[in-house]
């Protein structure tokens, strides 16, 4: 297919956008890729976006002068009759989702197919292209500045690739997955990628992404209020959080917090100006205001899972062995079929609300569990192989 896909030159103008993404609009399916940037900003700088389908693919310069994206995010975000496919598409959903507030749907992410034909678990496009469709992709431009201008010949080539060899590659995995009958496999993993929840970071949550300095309500609230705080001036100015205040910082201050602003100058980690300007007043106005987290904010202790005594530790190992075991044979990533804290939770006697106990997860793996748990089943070696067998 990509030897007859129509390339056509780099869109500059809305115009042409426009009438690409009508085309596009009656195709099946499109595959999309993006370059952007994010080692400056807090927002991924977005600095390329390739699309392909019905035929024909195309680069979009988003940094155009004048060029509006919407023709291109209604395609993805609004054209329900048109399946979005995307390789690993965390990062590109994510700029999407701030670009409007959606994320692209219907969806299929060939990175999250491969765990259900036994490609592993995070398999690279490379990789994916290579042992699919017999090609190498040349590496070399990955590691390049997708926002300098012009972009070259060899920046565009390889950038457009990722689309056409995407395009080639689909249709070849999802009859895979029909033959195979492992497409509804795939239903909830690409339900959880595309939830605009995913990616909708509320400011009041970014406490949760970091290592808590202890489990005291006054030091988690004055770190729920303290990461809030780093939030909105991240993004106020648009720069990675850790050029406002690196996440060690953060902690030390909610753990010692200083009495007045005069004291910051003397925090590791803040510079002296601190002490007297806007954003050491707007720091010390977050850690005045911050109230004890609630207790129904209150993360979980690790503990809180079952209690696993000396011999539940054993049975969850026994657990992840038996995974391997069947992962193996079935031919599918053992991620996909269950989490560790799953298997803790069956050996510590949990039996609802799992999802491992339910659908193809129960008749490829959790029937077994069950029986090994409940002394129904064995591991023996047999010829030298390690076999399963009923007790």
């Amino acid at each position: 297919m990509s030897g007859a896909m129509h390339i056509h030159p780099l869109i500059t103008d809305t115009a042409t956008l426009a009438a690409l993404c009508n085309r596009l609009a009656q195709a099946d399916f499109v595959t999309v890729d993006t370059e952007f940037m994010r080692e400056n900003t807090f927002y991924p700088d977005l600095c390329l976006v390739q699309i392909a389908g019905g035929g024909e693919a195309a680069a979009i310069d988003p940094k155009a002068p004048g060029i509006d994206l919407k023709p291109l995010l209604d395609l993805l975000v609004e054209e329900y009759q048109v399946l979005k496919v995307f390789h690993a598409g965390g990062q590109d959903l994510e700029i999407v989702y701030n670009l409007t507030g959606k994320t692209p749907f219907p969806l299929f992410d060939t990175q999250i197919a491969a765990m259900a034909l036994g490609q592993g678990e995070q398999v690279s496009y490379t990789n994916l292209v290579q042992s699919y469709l017999g090609v190498a992709i040349d590496k070399g431009a990955r590691f390049t500045d997708w926002a300098r201008r012009p972009l070259s010949t060899n920046q565009l080539d390889y950038a457009i690739g990722d689309v056409t060899h995407l395009a080639t590659l689909f249709p070849k995995m999802l009859d895979k997955l029909r033959r195979t009958g492992r497409g509804v496999w795939l239903d909830e993993e690409m339900a959880r990628a595309g939830d605009p929840a995913t990616y909708a970071q509320a400011p009041g949550d970014a406490w949760q992404r970091l290592r808590l300095p202890n489990r005291k309500p006054e030091v988690l609230g004055r770190l729920k209020a303290l990461a809030a705080w780093r939030e909105h001036e991240a993004r106020g100015k648009d720069v990675p959080r850790g050029r406002i205040v690196k996440d060690e910082t953060l902690g030390d201050l909610a753990g010692s917090p200083p009495r007045s602003q005069a004291d910051l100058g003397k925090v590791r980690g803040l510079s002296a100006a601190w002490a007297s300007n806007d954003i050491g007043r707007r720091l010390m106005a977050a850690l005045e205001n911050a109230q004890p987290l609630p207790v129904d904010e209150m993360p979980a202790r690790e503990a809180a899972r079952p209690g696993l005594t000396n011999e539940g530790a054993l049975i969850a190992d026994l657990l992840k062995l038996l995974l391997k075991v069947r992962a193996k044979e079935s031919n599918v990533a053992p991620k996909l079929i269950a989490r560790g804290e799953e298997l803790e939770a069956i050996a510590g006697g949990v039996r609802d609300g799992l999802a491992v106990l339910s659908g193809w997860r129960l008749d490829v793996f959790g029937k077994d569990a069950l029986a090994l748990v409940e002394g129904r089943l064995g591991f023996a070696v047999k010829d030298g192989r390690m076999v399963m067998s009923a007790l």
